[in-house]
């Protein structure tokens, strides 16, 4: 096949390259125009200079992925776009879009004639190597026809049509929602080795968690690169930025009514994350101190 892909961030550039590979003709556009044609000319695709070029390259019915921002970045590119396709065109959006988002923006190109997909795309840096799971919204036609594309991206059994337009996108939100609970039991679980009375080689436990046992995982695989590159972690700061699709998760669990408190809880602990040092719990040790005479620590 052929398709055109815009956005060439960290995950956009690999999808193209793992694209290319696959015997696919890609044309890259991204907005700073240089990049596009340095990533061509490395792994031998085809820059365009616009996104009136890259359509006019592309044979109908035209295929053109995006992996941009979501929001305003996506929103802007697809109104760009509209007037440069043609009925019977396809978009896919594999932004990290909210699904509500996606439905509107499925309504919006209908209404030009032309075909949606959302797509959720979970590999991160590692895709282009595994391959990338990817989580379709859409209606059948339309899936079938941009399949070679999904073989050539994602490891085999790793694509699925999730349901019609918006729900590739929700899939991929509850998913990294349950990303963010899996991560915050790794992180709290090491955290208590670590303080324990034990030298605990962090390494090598996650190494030996990944050999059969019930907790073994890709997240404990990277936990073990990332002890062995840097044992006490020193080296960054614990920060932690979200990306949206976990504030969603929660959101959406208020919605549908559902209780989700291990995932709202990991959400909240990110937001703790980005504090020098918390005004709550400042409140919390003076309380302690008033009711129950407890130490505090005094502030440096």
């Amino acid at each position: 096949m052929e398709v055109g892909l815009i956005g060439l961030g960290r995950m956009g550039a690999n999808m193209a390259i793992r694209l290319r590979r696959g015997g696919h003709r890609v044309i890259v556009y991204n907005r700073t125009v240089a990049k596009a044609h340095e990533l061509a000319t490395e792994h031998d695709l085809i820059a365009a200079d616009s996104l009136a070029d890259l359509v006019a390259m592309l044979t109908p019915p035209r295929v053109v992925w995006l992996m941009l921002p979501a929001g305003a970045a996506t929103d802007e590119h697809l109104a760009t776009l509209i007037p440069l396709l043609t009925p019977g065109d396809i978009v896919v959006d594999g932004a990290n879009n909210n699904y509500k988002a996606s439905i509107a923006h499925a309504e919006q190109l209908t209404a030009h004639g032309l075909r949606f997909l959302d797509a959720g795309v979970s590999g991160g840096i590692w895709g282009l190597q595994v391959g990338y799971c990817l989580m379709i919204g859409g209606d059948e036609e339309t899936f079938r026809f941009v399949e070679p594309l999904l073989q050539t991206l994602a490891p085999p059994e790793g694509y699925l049509l999730c349901g019609p337009h918006g729900a590739g996108h929700f899939v991929k939100m509850i998913h990294n929602g349950i990303e963010y609970g899996m991560m915050q039991a790794y992180a709290e679980g090491f955290e208590i080795l670590r303080q324990s009375r034990y030298d605990f080689d962090l390494a090598k436990i996650s190494h030996l968690w990944n050999q059969g046992s019930v907790v073994r995982s890709w997240l404990l695989e990277l936990a073990e690169r990332a002890f062995t590159a840097d044992a006490d972690l020193s080296g960054i700061r614990g920060y932690v930025e979200d990306s949206g699709e976990g504030r969603w998760t929660v959101q959406e669990s208020i919605d549908l009514d559902v209780p989700a408190p291990i995932i709202t809880l990991s959400l909240q602990m990110r937001f703790r994350s980005r504090q020098e040092d918390s005004f709550s719990a400042k409140v919390l040790a003076a309380l302690r101190q008033q009711f129950g005479g407890h130490a505090v620590k005094k502030a440096e």
